[in-house]
């Protein structure tokens, strides 16, 4: 497998794009985003609140993390993901606009949104937090740029079995959230 290599510009470049994706879904009618393909699918919403509940996990951990490394002198750079780490992210990662597997949603993962309290402000909420909580994590690749990404490691959301260097983390998420981008497509024909 080839080596993985990580820059925060990519990265930023992929979130503002995927960012402005969720803003255009947001304008859309709100029984758009509740439709469901299937009766066991999810619908738009229930994907930008789920994205919303994993990103939520990650950001005591990218705080604290951020607050704690050392900080270095150069500013962005090459990060090479480890071997273990690249399988997890390209496990995520969506190939030629297609989701390689369906993946079982941990429980605590799952949205638990209920279909009849779903007001047009608490579907501006879940937008709503969806661009404050990925604003921060933007917030976070670029504060990283100053630090020394290879002295913390974060514990993903799935346990200790797999960790990450910050901008593995940030990949990670990316892929995750790119992956659903595609189901959203997948979602709206």
């Amino acid at each position: 497998m080839a080596s993985l290599l990580l820059t925060s510009e990519n990265q930023i470049q992929r979130l503002n794009q995927m960012v402005a994706k969720v803003k255009s879904l947001q304008e859309l009618d709100t029984s758009q985003v509740q439709i469901k393909p299937r009766p066991k699918s999810w619908n738009v919403l229930e994907v930008i609140a789920h994205l919303n509940i994993a990103y939520r996990f990650y950001v005591p951990k990218l705080d604290k993390a951020l607050e704690t490394l050392p900080s270095q002198e150069s500013g962005s750079m090459e990060f090479k993901a480890r071997t273990r780490q690249r399988f997890v992210i390209e496990g995520q990662r969506p190939k030629n606009g297609v989701r390689k597997m369906k993946l079982k949603t941990l429980r605590r993962f799952r949205p638990m949104l209920n279909e009849h309290e779903l007001t047009p402000e608490k579907i501006d909420s879940i937008f709503e937090e969806f661009f404050k909580l990925h604003g921060h994590l933007k917030e976070s690749i670029l504060k990283s740029r100053t630090k020394d990404v290879s002295k913390i490691k974060i514990t993903s959301a799935i346990g200790p079995i797999v960790n990450f260097y910050l901008p593995e983390c940030f990949e990670f998420l990316l892929c995750h959230m790119e992956r659903h981008m595609v189901q959203i497509d997948e979602i709206l024909g």
